[in-house]
């Protein structure tokens, strides 16, 4: 792996140890939460090939997924993407351990998924057997039947808009009030969308395959258009095999005190 940018007196292609990807991908410090997406692209736009990201993402890029992970308090994430993906909770590893507890973090990141309807099935691992107990976020009218079976199962439900659907920004600060402000969401796209059009998303860490797929596959982001196009800026870029590492911040924000 190699830095493109910033640009440094290391630029060399080296293996990167993860220690070394950790602090190339901390958290900036705040004065609020922070919320970073993770998502991978091909060359043609597509997100996804045949339903799932795999097939488009590589070795190098699930070691950042890890890295990412291994920095966040809690993960967002659809309800269709978790049942796509075939979710499961997020794992403690050793590598993170020591900076997670210095943090004073849980050994692994909490997994929050956002579901109006809350159709999910509560005996999978993510909710049966999470190290870190799973949210959900729904809506103050999400059906009271489902809400029960949640809360029967052990899971946290977290109620983040006054309708069906989850408001993004209420999301935010319902984790935020947890204690949980380092966020990374992992998608889908229409999740993503609508933490794009709410001007919600602080950080998109985009990985670019080297692939062109055709097809009519999602983009990273579907949803509600917004009025005009968000402005974010090149904080860093990597490359390994082909594939780039880019990461994106807004450049309207406030309150932030440090860059990473």
């Amino acid at each position: 792996m190699r830095r493109l940018l910033p640009v440094t007196d290391d630029m060399a292609d080296r293996e990167w140890t993860l220690a070394e990807l950790a602090d190339a991908y901390a958290y900036p410090e705040t004065d609020g939460p922070w919320l970073r997406a993770n998502m991978v692209s091909t060359l043609d736009g597509a997100a996804q090939h045949e339903g799932r990201s795999q097939p488009i993402s590589g070795s190098a890029d699930m070691r950042i997924f890890g890295t990412l992970r291994g920095l966040a308090d809690a993960v967002v994430v659809g309800a269709e993407t978790v049942r796509q993906e075939g979710y499961r909770p997020a794992r403690a590893r050793e590598a993170f351990a020591r900076r997670r507890e210095a943090a004073g973090q849980t050994p692994a990141p909490a997994v929050a998924v956002v579901s109006a309807s809350l159709a999910l099935d509560f005996d999978l691992p993510l909710f049966s057997a999470p190290l870190t107990p799973t949210l959900i976020l729904t809506g103050a009218a999400a059906p009271a039947d489902r809400v029960r079976a949640a809360e029967a199962a052990g899971v946290h439900v977290l109620i983040a808009g006054t309708g069906a659907a989850v408001d993004p920004a209420r999301a935010v600060a319902a984790l935020a009030g947890r204690g949980l402000t380092r966020l990374l969401t992992e998608g889908g796209p229409r999740l993503l969308g609508q933490f794009v059009a709410a001007g919600a998303l602080d950080e998109l860490c985009l990985t670019v395959s080297p692939m062109l797929t055709s097809g009519d596959a999602q983009r990273i982001a579907r949803g509600p258009s917004v009025a005009l196009p968000k402005r974010f800026a090149p904080a860093s870029v990597l490359e390994e095999a082909g594939f780039l590492f880019t990461r994106y911040r807004r450049t309207d924000i406030s309150g932030m005190t440090r860059s990473a």
